[in-house]
Parts: structure tokens; sequence; C-alpha cells
């Protein structure tokens, strides 16, 4: 099994192919460092969109399955 320790630029990279497409300003989102089990991707209270990248299992399968988490928390 991968564990991921440290979220780097490559995986923010990774996730901004995917907000950019949706349309999410990248002013928008929070994206932790330290990854955790489970992942997650949720609207703060400040409105922001944090994205806690999984830190077990493949990286790509999580980042490819993560556009519905984000269409529902950018919805209004």
């Amino acid at each position: 099994m991968d564990v991921l320790e440290v979220v780097t630029l490559r995986e923010i990279e990774r996730i901004f192919e995917v907000t950019d497409r949706l349309g999410i300003h990248r002013e928008q989102l929070v994206i932790p460092l330290a990854p955790r089990h489970p992942g997650r991707v949720r609207r703060m209270p400040n409105g922001k969109i944090e994205i806690v990248v999984e830190s077990e299992g493949s990286f790509d399968e999580w980042v490819a399955g993560i556009e519905a988490d984000l269409r529902q928390a950018a919805a209004p």
C-alpha cells in the first residue's frame, strides 16, 4: 500500500487541474500539507473549500475521484 507523508507541489498541481476545470478559484482552496486518512473535501465555515489529501492508497485514484465532492462543496 502506498502511504503519502507530505503533500508536495506535484499533488497540489494535480488538484489544481481538477479545480481549474471546475472553475473553482485557487484562492478559495485550503490544502493542508499533511495528508490524513480518510482524505476529504468540505466547505469550511468561512466559505473556503478544504481539500485534505488521502494519506493511504493511490493518490492518482484519489484525485480522480474528488470531482463530485468538489462540485458539492462549491455549490451555493
